[in-house]
């Protein structure tokens, strides 16, 4: 009787195949590239950084905020900022009820259009400042002397953790919106050290003249 061995030679041959399988090189299958590299092995060139973009920044001197904001976007400016020209650290809400006095960068050369343009601007009605009043600076370990400045500026120069009281000097009006209103008089007094003690300032509308 002949003995059949078909089994023999199917299993044996699963068998190699499955060895083949699991060994890349008995494949013949070659090893993924390395990032960045082409076919060859050699490093792909590395593309090259867009150029950055430069215009001529527009003088927006006397313009409208609006207007000037529009123009600075339309020459490819997007970066922009704006701050009270009058030092009274108040917020352009509406820029249409609002004039440009100064601009910086200045206007003319071309530069990066990445550029941030801070504008100082004042209210429609008010008459731009020769020079622009700066904001106090914060408070140290003195009290500076803070006479005729506007009392939301004076405020942002206090921690926040400072005890402050304002009252109105020429009459008994609530001080609701600080930016409207200016100092008359302080406690304590200019030179006087800081020690974490409460001030106080009598105020009057910016308009107004201190008693």
């Amino acid at each position: 009787m002949r003995t059949h061995h078909t089994a023999v030679v199917v299993i044996a041959t699963a068998a190699v195949l499955t060895l083949a399988a699991c060994d890349p090189q008995a494949a013949g299958s070659a090893k993924p590239a390395a990032p960045g590299a082409t076919d060859s092995g050699a490093p792909a060139p590395s593309s090259p950084k867009p150029a950055a973009k430069t215009a001529a920044l527009p003088n927006m001197v006397g313009k409208g905020l609006q207007t000037a904001q529009d123009e600075a976007q339309a020459a490819g400016f997007f970066v922009l900022k704006s701050h009270d020209a009058l030092g009274r650290d108040r917020l352009q809400a509406l820029d249409r009820n609002w004039k440009v006095c100064s601009q910086t960068p200045a206007p003319g050369a071309s530069i990066g259009t990445s550029t941030s343009v801070d504008f100082g601007a004042v209210k429609l009605e008010e008459a731009c400042p020769a020079d622009e009043a700066p904001a106090p600076k914060p408070v140290g370990g003195t009290m500076p002397n803070f006479a005729g400045q506007g009392m939301k500026a004076v405020r942002s120069a206090f921690p926040t953790n400072a005890s402050i009281t304002v009252k109105d000097a020429v009459q008994s009006r609530m001080v609701l919106q600080e930016s409207n209103w200016k100092v008359c008089g302080q406690d304590p007094k200019p030179g006087t050290a800081l020690t974490g003690q409460p001030v106080s300032f009598t105020v009057a509308k910016t308009e107004e003249t201190c008693p």
